[in-house]
């Protein structure tokens, strides 16, 4: 993702086995079970579009949601990338038809293609896949009037420059592919995870984000107590979400770009297990589902 606008009042400048669980009034979702989910994929290593580490890893994936009865779409595409083409794969995991409407939890799963660096992305995207599997878990026996699609998307990274041509393939692909064929019109809502495991959890409020949509996850979070791991501050990022919004989709990025002093964990070798926290991940866990319960009450 790249920041592409300056935060409001910040100093410092940003770079770019399954079983079924019942809705509760306390969640049954287990940041250590999360936190498992991190230990798998930063033991495939580094993990970049293309790679047998992330075949790896998208193998993984894929298990742990059909452990949960989860159907597997494979979006395969071929992007043009300052490297070439590159062939790549976004998943799709549902459970009911596709022609319900739904909810999309949305996350990228790939590391940043980092040459001089042994870059395992712990919290970048480790953290995320991670959550999006625990909630995958947590929600696979609900039966709610909207859907959940749990979407994980290749390529977000850029290889070279973040830019428009270079970043964000796979959610560019899937989001003109939903405008084609009418998916985008029976999304209510796309909720995108990034960086959500920092030990330090500060959540911006995302300035692309469509507005009723941030405000709901700002005013879930307060009513259940999580305001303490929102940031005072608010800022532009230009991230997976980006896409979406431009077919005519509401979506939100939930995303912690704090990550260390100065953001100095961010892409680089610092972003590793002990950078990151079940308890945050938890955290964030809870608000999701809070917020996914007022959006089926809407």
């Amino acid at each position: 993702m790249r920041v592409s606008a300056g935060i409001l009042g910040i100093a410092f400048c940003l770079s770019a086995a399954c079983s079924p669980s019942p809705f509760a009034a306390a969640p049954p979702l287990s940041g250590e079970k999360a936190m498992e989910h991190v230990r798998a994929q930063v033991a495939f290593g580094p993990r970049p579009s293309g790679s047998e580490a992330l075949e790896k890893c998208r193998t993984y994936i894929v298990g742990q949601l059909k452990s949960c009865g989860y159907a597997i779409e494979l979006d395969e595409f071929e992007a043009e990338t300052p490297y070439g083409p590159k062939k790549m794969k976004n998943l799709i995991a549902r459970k009911g038809p596709a022609d319900r409407d739904a909810i999309v939890l949305a996350s990228h799963y790939e590391t940043k293609l980092m040459e001089r660096i042994r870059f395992v992305g712990a919290n970048d995207p480790g953290s995320s896949v991670a959550l999006l599997l625990e909630l995958a878990r947590v929600l696979a026996e609900r039966e709610e009037k909207l859907d959940y699609w749990f979407i994980f998307l290749d390529g977000e990274e850029a290889f070279v420059e973040w830019s428009t041509f270079d970043s964000t393939y796979g959610s560019r692909h899937l989001a003109q592919r939903w405008k084609r064929d009418g998916t985008a019109r029976r999304i209510r809502a796309l909720i995108l995870l990034d960086m959500l495991g920092d030990r330090d959890l500060d959540i911006l409020k995302e300035g692309h984000s469509t507005r009723w949509l941030s405000d709901l996850v700002w005013e879930t979070a307060r009513r259940i107590g999580l305001d303490g791991i929102l940031s005072m501050y608010e800022g532009m990022i230009e991230d997976d979400h980006i896409p979406f919004l431009d077919v005519g989709m509401s979506a939100v990025d939930i995303i912690d770009l704090n990550y260390g002093p100065g953001n100095s964990f961010h892409h680089t070798e610092a972003d590793s297990l002990d950078k990151i926290s079940p308890e945050s991940m938890e955290k964030a866990g809870r608000l999701v589902l809070a917020v996914l319960d007022a959006l089926q009450k809407r």
